[in-house]
């Protein structure tokens, strides 16, 4: 959580506008559209509105023992896996849950709001401000998965419907050689500085040894990756890891997860389109993207390596609030491109902890901690991210399977 908070006003200002976006992403989907589950590692729109109000509910207004919550019953089912607080509905049967109805969801985000709105108005608490704080956080990172969410939903759909209208790309942009450009070297400090907010997993700050090293200066694009497929990447079993190959053989994956098989189109956020060449290639498994790697004869950089060259560059880039939800290619440009936006990076690094770190207390802690263990650590955020969310330390993670984000990678070097 964060070392110091905003002030009250700010923390106020800040909670009706992160909860009025979530709204806005569901503005055009119908109830239909937020009852789906299309697969276990998903969940509902629906269920996003009601969880990230039950974790107001919960670790807010729950601070006071005299608070009763708007229905016990959806303790239960709005809880995702904080086994400290009690037990929760099967995530895998979250789709099964068609009451209450998305009216009561609407309602009860709401109630809550409301009364979250009023106990920050009344009271100017540094411990409640950091809560809140935690919990809007939690709630951008569920307005991601909304949009992530609903077009796997989408694209699972016969018709391919679109979430939202193309916003085209500008015209003209030319494509932007790939060149490396070296990195830091020797003794370097990563991680958060204890200045703003960050989740725990991003502390404590510490030092970490580079080996001489290289990034490419932008993101892999689709032109790349095409060629990869073509010359039979999905067929060559020494380019995989293990558990990637088999897989790869398990799943039938020929492909990136959105590309139609005539490897000329894909399904996007705003339905069918043509495959833009320049444009960064996404939906990548850890697993997918540590082939291409070792296929072009790179690897995948470090989190050290990325974190290191991003710190102090600028949080700006192709984010949800540009509201394309579609990578773009990358502006020519010195130094590193696309470090922020565009598509989630895949890094060679597992998902453990920090030197010395200390999860959150009580129940919180079970926020990032424990699932320290088979997960790998994605960098620098997707078109689908908000900015305001984002800083160089930030720590995404999933496990290597998972293709479903926005994730793609760049390239690294050994010097």
């Amino acid at each position: 959580m964060a070392s110091r908070t905003l002030a009250a006003e700010d923390i106020g200002s800040r909670f009706g506008k992160v909860r009025g976006r979530s709204l806005e992403l569901c503005a055009n989907l119908s109830a239909e559209d937020l009852q789906l589950q299309s697969m276990p590692d998903a969940s509902p729109g629906k269920w996003h509105l009601a969880h990230t109000t039950w974790f107001f509910e919960q670790f807010v207004l729950g601070r006071d023992p005299a608070y009763r919550p708007r229905d016990p019953a959806w303790h239960y089912l709005f809880n995702s896996y904080y086994q400290s607080v009690g037990p929760m509905h099967a995530r895998p049967q979250r789709g099964l849950l068609s009451r209450p109805s998305l009216d009561e969801v609407r309602d009860y985000r709401r109630r809550i709001d409301d009364m979250v709105a009023d106990l920050l108005a009344r009271e100017d608490d540094a411990e409640l401000s950091s809560l809140v704080e935690l919990g809007l956080h939690h709630e951008q990172q569920h307005q991601e998965l909304l949009l992530t969410d609903i077009k796997h939903a989408f694209w699972c759909n016969p018709l391919q419907p679109a979430y939202r209208a193309p916003i085209l790309a500008e015209a003209g942009a030319k494509a932007v050689p790939l060149r490396y450009i070296d990195g830091g070297e020797g003794i370097v400090e990563i991680g958060h500085r204890g200045e703003g907010f960050a989740f725990d997993n991003e502390t404590p700050r510490h030092r970490t040894l580079l080996q001489p090293h290289a990034l490419a200066n932008r993101l892999v694009t689709n032109a790349e990756y095409l060629v990869f497929v073509r010359e039979g990447g999905y067929r060559e079993p020494g380019l995989w890891l293990s558990e990637g190959w088999a897989t790869v053989q398990r799943e039938g994956w020929q492909h990136p997860i959105y590309w139609q098989d005539d490897l000329a189109s894909e399904f996007t956020l705003a339905g069918v389109r043509a495959i833009d060449p320049q444009e960064p290639v996404c939906h990548l498994s850890y697993f997918e993207a540590e082939a291409f790697a070792r296929w072009a004869g790179a690897r995948l950089p470090t989190e050290a390596e990325w974190e290191s060259a991003a710190q102090g560059l600028p949080v700006h880039g192709n984010l949800q609030d540009q509201g394309r939800c579609q990578p773009q290619p990358a502006v020519a440009g010195e130094g590193l491109l696309q470090m922020f936006g565009d598509v989630w990076e895949w890094t060679a690094s597992p998902y453990i902890s920090y030197p010395g770190f200390r999860p959150l207390p009580g129940s919180l802690g079970e926020y990032n901690g424990k699932f320290m263990c088979g997960q790998w650590v994605l960098r620098g955020g997707s078109c689908a991210t908000p900015r305001d969310h984002l800083r160089a330390t930030y720590r995404n993670f999933f496990p290597p399977h998972a293709r479903w984000q926005f994730a793609g990678l760049r390239l690294g070097q050994d010097r």
